[in-house]
């Protein structure tokens, strides 16, 4: 049973979101007909041979399109001039299709709320009118069937409701491989006795006497079903789905209607964390109405709670763009619900964010003579200031947030950088003066550098780790809420992070400035704007672990290119040949023949080019991470004024959610933008 709202109807209705359609060009109709073509000759060349894997066998013996065993029924044979017929037929609608994709796509864009053409409230206010349903629950929790135990101990044992709930966490994640961990299991079963009754946890004493495995195999089965449910049964769970987005994945925003980010409230489970965090299987406890504050307008209508609970709060602070927070019982921290990435309030946060940085290009040679004159001040606390925003400067570090000691795993950022995290290098592969840096940074991803510094910085560093042991922070006279504070002084709204976004952004624009030229193809333009993108990438340490489907996906490509050249070489002794032919008979049929067979040979190299640049691509991205700096440090108008320059079609670039993250950024943005 779901926690559901039961409310009346909005004081304003909702408009019915249109369905969203990608572009399709020309092109890619004349490949969708190009590859049904193909297939048609397949199965025609091999229709007479193959038999349909859904065909039934009769019970009698009998083929199923026989009568009464008699002869069988052939099937009729279409005219060849009612299957040209049929073909164009299938064509045009095709086309039809196409259009009314592409046209009702543009017509969304046309109906789309264009809130950056009003101006920014200079107020602090964030939206003069707020209605919503407030958050979805997730379903209670439904019992086990009696044939499904927990064993302990090698007898099996009923547990009561709240106990077997958390069990079934635990059963879920059997075959991963965080409940192979010792510190997981610990934790895990430290908060599972927390929830049993006392006679439960006087029976169930040691966690080594613990048998998950029925109920383990129990869910497998459940989710294999789920995989093999018919079309119909996965369609009726689609609508409902959909039926709840509408009520609840949507609210109104000054008279306009806005997608909400995550509606859901999550379900209780065991908590994993990043990296090897000490709070892994932790007890995620179950949201109710009562932790929840909810934010509205006034005069909107306040969302109902589920029947028989009421909110926490109801809050009507129009200077936040929540809708919706709560208290999470793991770390403490604060979740909330916000609105879409699409929506006014988080486009005009992005487009202040970029604004900001291009300031701060109008400042940077200013602030950086600040911080280098700070390297020779008489205060230790201005010295270790100074060597700070410089490593944020010119490595695009994180500032290190502050955190409870034994909280979070051990990821660590500038400020917070300890002695053990760096080793100074005098000489280092011919470079005077290496700073060497390795750390766990945010994520647990791993941060591994070996860099040249100004003489004085490392002469600095050299004095920030005497009489100190490896545990020791080497910058400690500062924290982050104090460097931050200094670099608002500087320019107002500077931020250790508006260093990372400014310096992603420029390395983008020269990049691509660099890598571009406009003469390329459109193949070579998309590799040169991720080469730029990954620049920007390794600045950031944007990594990830090689996807495990990439060595397959990259022998599948290889394949292809291997297959595409050898129909090239076909083809250019198809072409050598015909050329030898019209040099000895010089006749129209000849040489019409040898100007098929160049189109051929040009045609298959140009394919040939473009899976070879795919591969290469691929493989420069394999443990690099390209969508986090394009999505969060990169001004997407850097993107948007390249493609306008260059004739790339910004389909290539942005899928159609972040095309409408970055709406305003498309619409206002010209070839000649520079960061």
């Amino acid at each position: 049973m779901l926690f559901q709202t039961k409310t009346k109807n909005a004081k304003q209705s909702f408009k019915k979101e249109e369905k969203d359609g990608p572009v399709q060009e020309d092109d890619q109709v004349k490949e969708i007909l190009e590859d049904k073509a193909i297939k048609t000759k397949e199965l025609k060349g091999h229709g007479k041979s193959c038999k349909d894997e859904n065909d039934q066998v009769n019970p009698r013996g009998k083929d199923k399109h026989s009568r009464d065993g008699g002869d069988k029924l052939k099937p009729r044979k279409r005219k060849k001039d009612q299957t040209e017929a049929n073909d164009t037929k299938n064509k045009r609608r095709k086309k039809e299709e196409i259009k009314t994709d592409t046209g009702q796509e543009r017509k969304e864009e046309d109906d789309k709320w264009k809130w950056w053409e009003e101006g920014r409230s200079q107020d602090g206010k964030k939206w003069k009118t707020l209605e919503h349903k407030g958050p979805l629950f997730p379903p209670e929790y439904e019992p086990l069937p009696q044939d499904v135990s927990f064993y302990y101990n090698g007898k099996p044992l009923r547990l009561s409701i709240v106990a077997e709930e958390v069990a079934t966490f635990y059963a879920k994640m059997l075959d991963h491989e965080y409940t192979s961990k010792e510190i997981f299991q610990k934790n895990f079963f430290t908060d599972w006795r927390e929830e049993m009754t006392a006679e439960e946890r006087d029976l169930i004493c040691e966690f080594s006497k613990c048998d998950f495995g029925e109920m383990h195999r129990y869910f497998v089965e459940q989710s294999e079903k789920k995989k093999d449910m018919s079309k119909e049964e996965k369609e009726v769970l689609k609508e409902e789905t959909k039926k709840l987005t509408e009520e609840y994945g949507y609210c109104l925003l000054d008279g306009h209607k806005e997608k909400i980010g995550n509606f859901r409230v999550e379900p209780p489970g065991l908590f994993r964390g990043r990296g090897e965090h000490p709070k892994m299987g932790k007890l995620k406890k179950r949201i109710l109405p009562e932790d929840i504050i909810i934010n509205c307008s006034n005069d909107s209508k306040t969302p109902e709670p589920p029947k028989g609970h009421k909110w926490k709060e109801v809050r009507h602070d129009d200077t936040v763009t929540w809708l919706a927070s709560w208290v999470e019982n793991v770390q403490g921290s604060i979740k909330y619900i916000m609105l879409n990435p699409s929506s006014k309030l988080k486009g005009e946060k992005d487009w202040q964010k970029y604004e900001i940085a291009r300031k701060l290009k109008l400042k940077v040679e200013t602030i950086r003579k600040e911080y280098e004159r700070d390297w020779k001040s008489k205060e230790m606390k201005k010295r270790q200031k100074g060597v700070a925003v410089y490593f944020i400067d010119k490595l695009a570090l994180r500032a290190g947030n502050e955190k409870e000691e034994g909280e979070t795993a051990d990821t660590v950022g500038c400020c917070s950088l300890r002695v053990e995290h760096i080793t100074l290098h005098k000489e280092l592969d011919g470079q005077e003066c290496v700073v060497e840096f390795d750390f766990l940074g945010k994520d647990s991803i791993r941060y591994y550098n070996k860099v040249p510094v100004d003489k004085r910085v490392f002469k600095n560093l050299k004095l920030f780790m005497e009489n100190k042991n490896p545990e020791d922070d080497l910058f400690d006279r500062i924290n982050t809420t104090y460097l931050n504070k200094t670099l608002n002084n500087s320019m107002t709204g500077l931020t250790a992070k508006v260093f990372r976004t400014y310096n992603a952004s420029t390395t983008l624009q020269e990049q691509l400035s660099k890598l571009t030229s406009p003469n390329m193809t459109l193949e070579e333009k998309l590799l040169s704007y991720n080469r730029a993108n990954r620049a920007v990438a390794i600045l950031c340490n944007h990594q990830r672990t090689a996807p495990k489907t990439f060595e397959k996906s990259m022998q599948n490509l290889q394949q292809k290119i291997e297959l595409k050249q050898k129909q090239l070489d076909e083809a250019k002794a198809e072409l050598k040949k015909a050329k030898s032919d019209y040099r000895e008979s010089k006749t129209e049929k000849l040489k019409r023949l040898v100007e098929q067979k160049e189109k051929m040979v040009k045609r298959l190299q140009e394919q040939l080019k473009k899976l070879q640049l795919q591969m290469t691509d691929r493989e420069e991205n394999k443990v690099i991470a390209l969508g986090t700096s394009k999505l969060n440090y990169l001004d997407p108008r850097i993107s948007v004024a390249w493609c306008k320059k260059f004739d790339v079609p910004i389909e290539k670039i942005y899928n159609k959610t972040q095309r409408d993250k970055f709406a305003w950024a498309i619409d206002m943005t010209n070839e000649d933008f520079e960061f």
